[in-house]
């Protein structure tokens, strides 16, 4: 009764203090033109067409021809005819996230999708389509965070407020990674986004994958595969929008999305709607214009509160990691891990291609000590990685070549440090301690 109390209040004082109307006056495809609004809206705004029966559409402002203002819904346009009343104002595109939302599954405007009950509303809005910090003001990225997974603690690092990308084909374990972080992390909060997820798999991954340990620090926000462009181009914003208010709270905050992709799939059908030409592979320039401004959104905050850690998966098309969107997303973050087909096809989970992989912040993160490890470990995974199918063939003699004789030594040990199940958790600490005993190294802990 309380939450309900609450949330009524809040609305109240939300409410505005006039509205304007205008009407609709043509349908083409997904595309609504309304007359009657001039100088009442701006591109982003949220409005309602007033349907047959009294249905109601939401509806976002996306552009202008002429006189009139150019909308796409929320939901399907069944209902929707010439002359329909449309209410101008009637919603801002602001959420209004709440310590309440942990441990709940959200949609794309906020609201409960469980069957848990209401949620509880806080005070501040936060704009959907928000602005990052201004770089100066920015905190410098620093201070590892543990996620638990031993491929990534070691080999590719991740720091606080630092934002990487996840590339991969489909079928390759990229949610299985996520689930895995979003269980072990460090971090105080995870918000997991799945953007045009299966409908399928979205309770699958929530019940399963995340379980109940995960989930009650986790806000989860859904769009599935079958809704509106705007619905999934939303739920990627709501997404950082719930990252920003728990950043704003001085929490360490793992932001994890599956998949960019999808965003700018989405973003690619609301552009070519409007009529913009396409660029590249049907992608158009908005979209290439779009993506920074949801990733810069991550990262480390203002002195004062707390960082943005962001994972975001991105779905390379027929595993042709430099199509357009991969390139693009590559170039705004902080560094990629190359999930591999190959590598999954042997079993070997998460299939984390290492050689392949890069975290940008890593080498100034570590001790000279971890550093030199984990050099150690990548020159005998590429001095093997160099001869591996003539040692498959049983091309290769053993002598040959005394640095290819000490790889194999070692192979099979990197090879069960690196595959890990799901319900596996291994911290920093101890996944420096596990590396340098199967290298015959001093633990970087016990080094001065």
């Amino acid at each position: 009764m309380t939450v309900f109390v609450n949330n009524i209040i809040n609305e109240i004082d939300r409410l505005p203090d006039f509205q304007v109307f205008g009407q609709v006056a043509g349908v083409v495809g997904m595309m609504v033109e309304v007359e009657g609004v001039e100088g009442s809206f701006s591109i982003g705004d949220h409005c309602h067409i007033v349907a047959r029966g009294g249905k109601i559409i939401q509806c976002e402002v996306v552009g202008f021809k002429d006189d009139r203002a150019l909308l796409m819904p929320f939901g399907p346009l069944v209902g929707v005819g010439l002359g329909c009343k449309v209410e101008v104002g009637s919603r801002e595109a602001v959420i209004y996230p709440h310590e309440g939302w942990l441990g709940r599954v959200v949609n794309a405007f906020g609201e409960p999708i469980d069957g848990k009950g209401p949620i509880t509303t806080g005070k501040v809005g936060y704009p959907v389509q928000n602005q990052p910090p201004p770089a100066q003001m920015r905190k410098r990225v620093s201070g590892k965070i543990n996620l638990g997974i031993r491929a990534m603690n070691a080999f590719l690092t991740v720091c606080k407020g630092q934002r990487m990308g996840i590339f991969s084909g489909s079928g390759v374990g990229k949610s299985s990674l996520l689930s895995m972080m979003a269980r072990h992390t460090s971090a105080e909060v995870s918000v997991i986004g799945m953007i045009g997820e299966r409908g399928r798999e979205a309770r699958e991954f929530i019940e399963d994958d995340l379980g109940e340990e995960g989930l009650k620090r986790s806000v989860v926000v859904v769009a599935t595969s079958d809704e509106p462009p705007l619905v999934r181009r939303q739920a990627a914003y709501t997404t950082l929008a719930v990252s920003e208010y728990f950043r704003d709270q001085n929490k360490d905050v793992l932001c994890l999305m599956d998949s960019i992709t999808r965003f700018a799939m989405a973003q690619r059908e609301i552009s070519l709607s409007v009529g913009e030409p396409p660029a590249s592979k049907g992608y158009t320039p908005s979209v290439f214009s779009e993506l920074p401004r949801l990733l810069e959104r991550a990262g480390p905050g203002v002195e004062g509160h707390g960082t943005i850690t962001g994972l975001f998966t991105v779905l390379v098309e027929g595993d042709d990691h430099n199509e357009p969107v991969a390139d693009a997303v590559r170039g705004i973050i902080d560094g990629h891990v190359v999930l591999d087909r190959a590598i999954a096809e042997r079993g070997h989970h998460p299939a984390i291609n290492v050689l392949k992989s890069v975290s940008r912040t890593m080498p100034d993160c570590n001790t000279p000590a971890e550093n030199e490890l984990v050099d150690r470990a990548k020159k005998l995974m590429s001095s093997y990685e160099d001869m591996a199918e003539l040692i498959r063939l049983g091309a290769y003699r053993i002598g040959a070549d005394p640095a290819v004789d000490e790889a194999i030594h070692y192979h099979d040990a990197l090879e069960g440090f690196l595959t890990q199940q799901k319900s596996e958790h291994t911290d920093i600490a101890q996944t420096y301690s596990m590396l340098a005993e199967i290298l015959e190294m001093p633990d970087p802990a016990s080094v001065g």
